[in-house]
């Protein structure tokens, strides 16, 4: 601790506050106590990943050990368990530490343990949005949005107080960690935030009676022998309304296991379906290479070249042919940026039939039969008998305590 300026006593100038609680609050905290658990992760030999701060890792060699940080919630997990219990016995007597044993539950997502891999849900959380908007008796649908219905900005009548679809829709955003079945859905009501209508409140609950149907829907890792990187990225050309812009969306698999998602509205119109397409095949790769970097900080070594797969044929011709075409000129960066990656084979761009195009729900609204059988294809499952097991296990655990 230091002095502020001006209180200083001339007198005692060695002097210095006294703390007598944590301080909260200030902006200044955050950075001074990730700073302070740096500096005491990297003396115990771990390297600060480059590309997610929040991870630290060990060096390469046999065993390896992983720690991911999120303010003051930790998990630690690695290949040799007797290194991981010294880390947390080391982390005891520098800090105020809590062990609570085995992965369970983390920032609201529970984890659960089964035979065939790791179970990813957010049932508690959906629970509670629904708890708050009051909607736990509602009616089922198949579907998050309308395949019939095209939202637009001045569709309907403004709402006289938009506290409560803000509300909703923030939650909704934080409930795309392990529900990509709502990515879209997600992202188009967030572009209504500063005019909300009944009309955008209609479709905010139509994805709440959505939730209401899949409470216990979520992702399942499964473990893989094959480590092969690949991604479907697939845009929806013109489809808002209001301002003409196009929908990006990409789905990154590490083997058979979803590890990244997105859809997002591209910030320029474009003037054709290649160009659209080339914008999110661009996206697509950065997201790619981002994920084949950090692998390679974990020690993990795809076994081939990632791999992306576009449903467009000139997007995919133009990934490969190094020619500058005028009516190209405008998105050279993206053009050059997939050429370079190509060319080095970092990556490989490959075509693949719409059919056949897993991203195709994280660009528009899908008819029933379309949307529900891509969720199954896409890595969403659905967890009712895990979940029972669990509540099972918790109630007999309770009994016996």
């Amino acid at each position: 601790m230091q002095q502020p300026v001006g209180f200083t006593d001339p007198n005692q100038p060695h002097h210095v506050c006294r703390r007598k609680k944590s301080l909260y609050g200030l902006k200044q905290a955050p950075r001074a106590w990730f700073r302070e658990l740096k500096q005491f992760l990297l003396s115990f030999g771990l390297t600060n990943s480059r590309s997610y701060s929040s991870l630290f890792v060990s060096p390469s060699g046999i065993d390896r050990l992983y720690v991911l940080v999120y303010v003051d919630d930790i998990l630690i997990t690695g290949s040799n368990s007797a290194i991981i219990s010294k880390l947390i016995h080391a982390m005891s007597t520098r800090f105020s530490l809590k062990d609570l044993g085995e992965l369970n539950f983390f920032l609201g997502v529970e984890a659960i343990h089964t035979t065939t891999g790791l179970f990813l849900s957010q049932r508690r959380y959906i629970e509670d949005i629904l708890h708050r908007s009051h909607m736990e008796n509602s009616k089922a649908v198949s579907t998050p949005l309308a395949s019939t219905t095209t939202l637009q900005q001045t569709a309907g009548h403004t709402l006289t107080d938009p506290t409560e679809y803000r509300k909703i829709v923030g939650s909704l955003q934080y409930l795309n960690l392990t529900r990509p079945d709502i990515c879209f859905a997600t992202s188009k009501l967030s572009q209504f935030m500063h005019s909300p209508t009944d009309l955008h409140w209609q479709a905010v609950k139509r994805v709440l009676r959505y939730l209401k149907a899949t409470l216990n829907h979520g992702l399942l890792i499964r473990p893989q022998s094959s480590l092969s990187l690949h991604g479907f990225t697939d845009v929806d050309w013109a489809g808002d309304k209001d301002h003409f812009t196009s929908t990006t969306g990409y789905l990154m698999y590490l083997d058979s296991n979803l590890v990244s998602w997105k859809a997002t509205k591209q910030r320029a119109v474009a003037r054709s379906s290649t160009e659209a397409e080339y914008r999110a095949l661009a996206a697509g790769t950065s997201e790619l290479v981002w994920i084949q970097n950090l692998l390679f900080e974990l020690g993990i070594r795809p076994t081939s070249p990632p791999a992306l797969y576009c449903d467009n044929l000139g997007a995919t011709y133009l990934s490969s042919n190094p020619v500058m075409h005028s009516r190209m000129k405008h998105i050279a960066i993206d053009l050059h940026f997939v050429w370079d990656l190509v060319d080095k084979k970092v990556v490989r761009v490959s075509h693949i039939a719409s059919i056949d195009q897993l991203a195709d729900g994280l660009t528009k609204p899908l008819s029933s039969h379309r949307f529900l059988s891509l969720r199954s294809k896409i890595g969403v499952t659905d967890g009712s008998s895990i979940l029972r097991g669990r509540v099972k296990e918790i109630n007999y655990s309770s009994s016996i305590s």
